[in-house]
């Protein structure tokens, strides 16, 4: 009897030496941070790589029993460069994840990429539609929002606000051709009419002479998608023409996210769209909120929210596939029928791999983006174009 405990102890002790074993074979994960450290939205990038790191952090600094290993490259929020660098990461350093980025053009190329190379992105901002549109695919997720998703919401409001004529303004590319568009399908579907759409290249910021066109044309309401300092530059330009005396600016919220500091008196009374607000007051958020200040010494902002569920979503995965993350079908499975804890308020991800979440309307009060009401919920992005 005694040899055949002692057999079964040993049997145990070298199954559990083979499980320590295989985990140990895993070693470390690789994580790619393929993110803005430079330039406009650098603030943008430092945010989503806390959040990231914190929600890693609360896990003990392991995923899935796994350590991280961080590999960063600066994307310098530029296209023609974003090619080379996503394979770096992917050819170079041999990353098992990739988490990037803010630029919807750079997010583009790194799509590409990642489905020609089978590596998982998970996009922590960058909202190009076509992301989770045409080029979707299983290895591909995003823990923000689409271009359309905040703008569409907007639209919706004005109009049902009774405005009938808008003009939009943003930079001249991906994101801002996108976000126009979705807030045109939404005010129009309301009844309203968007006159004109006035663009700047990115990252221009001369806004003078289309200042001057949009007093002259007199529009009951301007939408104007920009980010970072683009954004400080034209709430404050428009502000100081005196136009938000008599024609309200309004926008998704990354127009007042991040950057209400700079813009001072100029923002206040602002409405802007957005899957985030300051004042939601759940036990979640301001958990989160609480752990985010003491950590870095900075109030978190939407970006920061965006980080954090990226690593939230890497977890799941890697929890379901007991940190293997090359088995895509599994890990992808688990993360499509979660529901993502998130300081936002609970999410899921549509079949295309977008966040289905609620789209809050918010009011600048002081610093704040604060909560006025829920303009959408559970709104899902159209995904057209995605064959998955």
């Amino acid at each position: 009897m005694s040899h055949r405990i002692a057999r079964t102890a040993l049997t145990v002790l070298a199954l559990a030496s083979i499980a320590t074993l295989a985990q140990a074979q895993q070693g470390k994960l690789k994580v790619g941070l393929m993110l803005p450290y430079s330039g406009t939205y650098t603030a943008l990038g430092v945010a989503i790589e806390n959040g990231f790191k914190l929600a890693v952090e609360e896990k003990g600094g392991k995923l899935a029993g796994r350590e991280i290993e961080y590999v960063k490259v600066d994307d310098e929020s530029d296209p023609a460069k974003a090619t080379d660098n996503v394979n770096k990461l992917i050819k170079r350093d041999n990353v098992d994840v990739i988490i990037g980025t803010v630029h919807s053009g750079v997010v583009m190329a790194m799509a590409k990429a990642a489905k020609e190379s089978g590596t998982v992105l998970i996009v922590p901002n960058g909202g190009a539609d076509a992301v989770t549109g045409p080029m979707c695919a299983p290895n591909i997720f995003r823990s923000s929002f689409s271009n359309w998703q905040p703008a569409y919401a907007m639209g919706e409001v004005a109009a049902k606000q009774g405005k009938k004529t808008a003009m939009t303004i943003t930079w001249k590319y991906a994101a801002g051709d996108e976000s126009v568009a979705g807030f045109k399908e939404g005010f129009e579907k309301g009844g309203g009419k968007v006159t004109k759409n006035l663009t700047v290249p990115f990252p221009n910021v001369e806004f003078q002479a289309l200042l001057t066109e949009i007093a002259a044309a007199k529009p009951d309401v301007v939408y104007s998608f920009f980010a970072g300092g683009g954004a400080v530059k034209f709430v404050k330009d428009y502000a100081a023409a005196g136009l938000n005396k008599s024609i309200p600016l309004v926008g998704p919220g990354f127009l007042t996210d991040g950057t209400l500091e700079a813009q001072g008196e100029s923002a206040q009374g602002m409405l802007t769209t957005l899957h985030y607000a300051d004042g939601l007051n759940t036990p979640r958020d301001n958990a989160f909120r609480t752990a985010y200040a003491k950590t870095f010494k900075l109030q978190p902002d939407v970006y920061a929210v965006q980080g954090y569920d990226a690593a939230q979503m890497l977890a799941i995965g890697l929890n379901a596939t007991k940190g293997d993350i090359t088995k895509k079908a599994e890990f992808a499975s688990a993360i499509e029928k979660a529901k993502i804890d998130s300081p936002r308020g609970a999410f899921t991800i549509s079949k295309a791999h977008n966040p289905v979440q609620d789209v809050y309307l918010r009011k600048v009060e002081g610093n704040e983006n604060k909560l006025v009401s829920v303009a959408v919920k559970g709104l899902t992005d159209p995904a057209r174009g995605c064959k998955m």
